[in-house]
């Protein structure tokens, strides 16, 4: 029995466990979604779809509803109307340890109120698979998203010693240690510098390629164009468009939904959009 489960007083217990989604499997799906915060409307008839062996991203100005839309997939923001599934069933209708199972969330922010070691923040994220029949992975599932994220060297430093991009890398290995199938990322790397950057988007495209669907929240347009199997564009609580970031990047659109004037020019390597905006001579 693992740590973790000895912790919470748990024996093997017979769960059913999510199976590898083959590609192209819908994991999440949100349909007509309506989200009110307060007495305002965040998102306003939404519908997109998740799908096993891709990165979306979720691109769009402030307000737009980029991380509501994010926190209503992960089931975690109630809707007003509409309908959000997880693994093809209503996400209420999951337990909370059956959806944890199934899809791991990185907040924009991590905190907590206790100095715990990073190896354990990130053996957190192995809490759902106690006592399973997976809780004897916890150990490699927890070096390998430590090594992963560049976070090894710290292992045994206190999480609140860390700086704010130490810390996102942290919570980022903690979601990859939990080792579901569906990955919601708000803003991962919104903390980060320019290699770190790289180095998250990689990863998301590493957890695509090996059969995980992956949405990530991006205010860095390149880094969507880059990475991105498909692309959202969220604008006024509606997704203004959603396909390839080759498709969707395009100067109209994005002057319109970002009201800045842009030019987009493909990349010299590869072709991928490159968003430049205009700017006064």
């Amino acid at each position: 029995m693992s740590l973790m489960a000895k912790l919470l007083g748990t024996a093997r217990t017979v769960r059913d466990l999510p199976a590898a989604p083959a590609p192209g499997t819908v994991l999440a799906e949100a349909e007509r979604l309506r989200v009110r915060l307060g007495e305002r409307t965040v998102l306003d008839g939404a519908d997109l779809t998740v799908r096993a062996g891709q990165v979306l991203a979720l691109v769009g100005p402030n307000g737009a509803g980029k991380s509501t839309l994010l926190a209503a997939l992960a089931a975690d923001t109630p809707a007003a109307e509409g309908t959000v599934r997880v693994a093809g069933r209503p996400a209420g209708e999951w337990s909370a340890a059956e959806l944890a199972l199934r899809r791991a969330v990185l907040p924009q922010a991590a905190t907590l109120s206790f100095p715990f070691p990073v190896e354990d923040v990130v053996r957190m994220g192995r809490a759902p698979w106690a006592g399973t029949e997976r809780e004897d992975e916890d150990e490699e599932a927890v070096r390998a998203a430590m090594a992963a994220t560049e976070v090894t060297e710290f292992a045994g430093r206190p999480f609140s010693a860390l700086s704010g991009g130490e810390r996102a890398r942290v919570a980022l290995a903690r979601v990859l240690a939990q080792r579901a199938p569906l990955l919601l990322l708000d803003e991962p790397t919104a903390a980060l510098d320019l290699r770190h950057q790289e180095l998250v988007l990689r990863i998301c495209r590493e957890r695509a390629a090996a059969g995980d669907a992956v949405v990530v929240v991006l205010h860095d347009l390149q880094l969507a164009a880059a990475y991105a199997d498909r692309a959202a564009v969220l604008h006024g609580g509606r997704i203004a468009a959603e396909g390839p970031p080759v498709e969707v990047f395009t100067a109209g659109l994005i002057g319109e939904v970002y009201r800045q004037p842009v030019e987009v020019l493909p990349h010299p390597a590869g072709g991928t959009p490159l968003v430049v905006p205009v700017r006064p001579r």
